[in-house]
Formats: structure tokens, C-alpha cells, sequence
């Protein structure tokens, strides 16, 4: 491994530790954009790209920092296009996007405003709730599990097998792993069963596209379709949870912000916006050197693993004025929350989409909500230690109870 002896340090740095993004990774990865924006973590084995640009360069760039190492350090590739670079990638890709086109998403508006209505039906007599659990978590998951064709009554166990296969790869202790292949094991079943009655006959959900799409003579095989619709299970569920939480935080901590939005959905788009850049549900992604290169005054050595680390890039001061001020008026926002270069994410306008209809709903119906009385900081909510994707695993909220309005989801 090639890098240089005089590389400065810092003892918090421990990028593919869980601890290190469950508690307050900021203050170091503010020192490493100021001193060592390519920085090398003797404790992971591993590059940390803190740097705005140097995030976008390195994605534009898998010739040399590539994906098919897979996208988890110390992880192993898995047969699916974020772990390909293009052309595979894109034939991959080309396809799954029949999935995510414009018009698709478009029609899902009125089925999202359904389900939040639903939710919040559920909860908004009551006069309290876990945001997390009640709200926030749901609705991707309903989404996610109604396109894959998933059983209202199995809903649950998709959201467990979910969870599973990520601990499984971002804990890495024998039982989660063992957890994870069960959870593998069982959706791959579910999957195969929803797959076959897909083949016999289309339905209007995403799994039917994906089974029967085609583009340029090329088709989703057996083995890709399973592990296609398993990348959008975790990718959509995951991440929009934790935005629907982490945005709901932050605008409670800013009453301000919230009654603004309140009184003005002009406001939303921007507020969307800045809620992605906030929580970047995403804390990195690996990319693994081809070749050795000299890049940020440090050398690569091919075979060397590079994290992208999309927090850091969406607080760095060159970019974002202010950046570690929450501001639903912030303008331009050029975050990265969705990655950037060839792998930008496919479903990043449904989870707008469901971002938006969902905090529209709460602000129609639920619009004093707040945070209830045993929250005191961001501690109390209890984070996810994970090094990938990870957010609040509860969030105690109040409001004025209301009537439902006999949505059903």
C-alpha cells in the first residue's frame, strides 16, 4: 500500500466503524476536509474522500475508482449494477430504469397520498406517537412492498429480512451475518414465488416491469431479477425512512422553519432539498483503485479501498454557505444525498415525491406537531450504529388529536 508516511491523523477517525456515524462524525470530518480531504484510516484499511469535489471526481472517474469491488468495504461484490461498472452497468441499468420512468413515478402520487393519510389515521387521535415507527417507516416500506408485489400481511417480514441483510453488511459479527443470510435465504423464496406469477401474468406494479422489460434484445434474468428488486427494497426503504425522520427532527428543532412551511407548500421543493442534504441517509460507498494513482497529495495503491463519504461532502463550506445550519430556504443545493456520476440513484424522484406528499399531509393535518417532552438532544433518539445507511431508531412526537379521515392503505 503506497501512501505517504507523513499522512496527518486524527483519533476520532474510524470511517467503517458504526459508532464512529451514530455519534457525532462531524467535528472530524470537518478537520479532514480542512487537512486531509484524502485522507488514509489506518484503523479501516481504507481512503476517506471528505471533500465535495473530490466525491464528484472520483465518481466520475470508475476507470480508475471502481465499482465492481463491490460497494461495502471488506465486502464482496454482489450481482447487482451498483456492484458493476458500465457497460455491464448500464445494460443493467437501462433496463431497471423501465421501473423509474417519469410517468411511473407521476403515478404513484395519489396511491403515496393514500397511504400517508392512512398512517396518519392511525395515530392522529391519539395525540402522540413514534414518528420513526409510526410514520416514517411505513410508508416506504408500503410503497416499496406494493411494487415488488409483496402481501399487505407479509409487510413486516420484508421490512425484517431488509433490516437483517443490511446489519449483515455493516455489522459484520457472525450473527448478524448469520441473520443476513436467512433474511437472503427468505427473500430470494418470496421472491422467486412473486417472479413466476409475474411471468404468467403482468400486473401494474414494478415487479411485472421489471420481469418483462427489454431494451435492445437484452432481459432481466432469473438471478438478476432477484437481486435488482433487492437493491431497490433496501435502497427505497432504508433511505427515505431515515430522511422522513431526520427532516421531521430538524424542522421540529426549528419551529420557525416548520411554520413557514406550514403557512407556505411553496416552500416544499427546497425544504426537500435540504432535509436530503441534512441527513444523507447514505453515509459512504466504496469504490476500490484500479491502478496506482497520485491523487490529493497522497498515492493509491491498486487494490486499495476508497469510501465516498457523502456527509462530509454535503457540509464542505466551499460549496454550501453555512453548511452546518439547517435552512429550508437554501439555494443552490447542490447536495450529493443521491450519489453522483453513473450510479446516481434511479429512485431519487419517488422518494422526493413521498418526501413531499408525506410532510404536506402532517403539515395539513398534523401541524403543531412536535417533539415530546423526553427528547432533550438528538441522544435521546437512539441511532442505528451502522457504517452504511443509518438514522433514528425512534422519535417520541405530539400534536393536537384530530379526526381521521378513513384513508385505507
Amino acid at each position: 500500500m503506497g501512501r505517504q508516511a507523513d499522512h496527518p491523523t486524527h483519533p476520532g477517525v474510524d470511517l467503517v466503524a458504526g459508532e464512529f456515524w451514530a455519534g457525532d462524525p462531524h467535528t472530524p470530518l470537518a478537520w479532514m476536509r480542512e487537512n486531509a480531504p484524502v485522507y488514509w484510516d489506518e484503523k479501516g484499511q481504507v481512503w476517506g474522500i471528505a471533500a465535495y469535489d473530490d466525491v464528484r471526481h472520483v465518481s466520475r472517474h470508475p476507470d480508475t475508482w471502481s465499482s465492481a469491488g463491490g460497494i461495502r468495504p471488506a465486502y464482496p461484490a454482489l450481482p447487482m449494477m451498483i456492484d458493476m461498472d458500465d457497460p455491464e452497468h448500464w445494460r443493467r441499468r437501462k433496463l431497471v430504469n423501465r421501473g423509474f420512468t417519469p410517468r411511473r413515478v407521476r403515478d404513484q402520487a395519489e396511491r403515496i397520498h393514500e397511504v400517508c393519510d392512512a398512517l396518519i389515521d392511525k395515530v392522529c387521535e391519539t395525540g402522540s406517537c413514534d414518528f420513526v415507527w409510526d410514520l416514517a417507516a411505513p410508508l416506504p416500506l408500503i410503497m416499496i412492498g406494493d411494487a415488488l408485489g409483496v402481501a399487505p400481511e407479509d409487510r413486516d417480514q420484508l421490512m425484517t429480512w431488509s433490516d437483517d441483510m443490511l446489519r449483515g453488511q455493516t455489522e459484520g459479527d457472525e450473527a448478524a451475518i448469520v441473520r443476513a443470510t436467512d433474511a437472503f435465504v427468505g427473500y430470494t423464496s418470496y421472491a422467486e414465488r412473486v417472479i413466476a406469477d409475474r411471468r404468467a401474468e403482468a400486473r401494474d406494479d414494478l415487479m411485472s416491469v421489471l420481469v418483462h422489460a427489454e431494451v435492445d434484445g437484452d432481459r432481466l434474468d432469473h438471478d438478476s431479477l432477484v437481486h435488482e428488486s433487492l437493491l431497490i427494497l433496501i435502497g427505497g426503504d432504508e433511505t427515505t425512512r431515515h430522511v422522513l425522520s431526520g427532516g421531521m427532527y430538524q424542522l421540529a428543532t426549528h419551529p420557525d422553519q416548520w411554520a413557514a412551511l406550514v403557512a407556505d407548500r411553496g416552500l416544499m421543493p427546497g425544504a426537500v432539498e435540504e432535509m436530503l442534504r441534512w441527513v444523507s441517509p447514505i453515509k459512504n460507498m466504496a469504490r476500490t483503485v484500479t491502478a496506482d494513482v497520485d491523487y490529493g497529495g497522497q498515492t493509491m495503491a491498486a487494490g486499495d479501498e476508497v469510501l465516498l463519504l457523502y456527509p462530509s461532502a454535503n457540509r464542505d463550506a466551499a460549496v454550501f454557505d453555512d453548511p452546518m445550519a439547517f435552512d429550508i430556504r437554501r439555494s443552490p443545493n447542490e447536495h450529493v444525498a443521491f450519489g453522483f456520476g453513473p450510479h446516481f440513484c434511479l429512485g431519487n424522484s419517488l422518494a422526493r415525491l413521498e418526501l413531499s406528499i408525506m410532510f404536506d399531509r402532517l403539515a395539513d393535518r398534523l401541524p403543531d406537531i412536535h417533539l415530546g417532552p423526553d427528547v432533550a438532544t438528538e441522544a435521546d433518539l437512539h441511532w442505528r450504529v451502522a457504517n452504511f445507511i443509518s438514522g433514528y431508531e425512534r422519535m417520541p412526537v405530539e400534536f393536537t388529536p384530530t379526526a381521521p379521515v378513513g384513508a385505507s392503505a
